[in-house]
């Protein structure tokens, strides 16, 4: 696996500002404008052949932009139908190649729905079939980082301490923190240094210091009902008290990288890799 030396900063996608919008262009746009990772949006498809994946692969390096992946969203490991449950693991399968193909580092999806059943049955179900994904890129030499994500709904499946244990049970398995995600899943909590100390205190106690040193990290504004989710919004717009956060991930010195969802996505990159470096602890 690659090495990550600090925490780093991004977009999910292309910068909107990028001239003649590409995932090249785009990479060059994210070091234009001082940033150091991106992720590569394959949320519609994974139309990227593995020749032009090469290609991109040598820009970021050249450029020092560390990728990502997020996997399609046509994703339930716990679909009752066996054709929808495969279809859903080539999808990660396929991105996690794309990504190893260009030199990335960590590939991001949500794992699926509790559609009502027990959720200690769904665990071992979703689990059974992401041990059968790094089974299948182990056999292939793809190293790169499985990431099922925080989640930002109750009937989702994802919570943190389930991600916890997956990444305990598994290899090549770490959660994807998406902390939105989780201020909306929990209906307004876990937005206070108290409630972020307690999150990343458990992930070190549970799985390590490798867990904090490879964090894979979104963080955006987020609006949110009892229901959970709603959808994304500029940090500035939220309630989401990003600074502090900030300063939580500074204190513990986590290393890996930080990727902005909002709709602004390098407005926020930018004023969070900013903000970060001015943070004494």
């Amino acid at each position: 696996m690659i090495k990550v030396r600090r925490l780093r900063f991004g977009t999910a996608g292309i910068p909107i500002s990028t001239p003649k919008p590409s995932t090249i262009t785009g990479i060059e746009q994210v070091r234009k404008l001082g940033l150091d990772a991106m992720e590569l949006e394959f949320v519609r498809g994974i139309n990227l052949k593995p020749e032009m994946a090469k290609q991109i692969g040598k820009v970021a390096q050249k450029n020092d932009v560390l990728l990502t992946a997020h996997a399609p969203y046509y994703i339930n490991l716990n679909a009752t139908e066996k054709a929808k449950v495969e279809a859903s693991k080539r999808r990660i399968i396929q991105s996690a190649e794309r990504l190893y193909e260009a030199g990335g580092w960590s590939v991001v999806f949500h794992a699926g729905y509790y559609l009502k059943q027990d959720p200690a049955k769904v665990y071992e179900k979703i689990k059974t079939e992401i041990r059968d994904i790094v089974k299948t890129l182990q056999d292939k030499g793809v190293k790169v980082w499985v990431r099922p994500e925080l989640t930002g709904k109750p009937t989702q499946f994802g919570d943190l301490k389930e991600l916890i244990r997956l990444s305990q049970e598994l290899e090549h398995v770490l959660p994807a923190i998406d902390f939105a995600h989780c201020h909306a899943r929990n209906r307004g909590r876990y937005n206070s240094t108290e409630e972020w100390n307690e999150m990343l205190s458990l992930i070190e106690q549970e799985l390590g210091r490798e867990a904090l040193d490879n964090m894979h990290i979104h963080i955006s504004g987020i609006n949110y009902s009892e229901k959970g989710e709603k959808n994304h919004l500029n940090l500035q717009e939220s309630d989401m008290k990003w600074e502090d956060l900030l300063a939580i991930l500074k204190e513990f010195r986590v290393k890996g990288v930080v990727i902005s969802e909002s709709p602004n996505i390098e407005g926020d990159a930018i004023l969070m890799k900013k903000k970060y470096k001015e943070i004494k602890v």
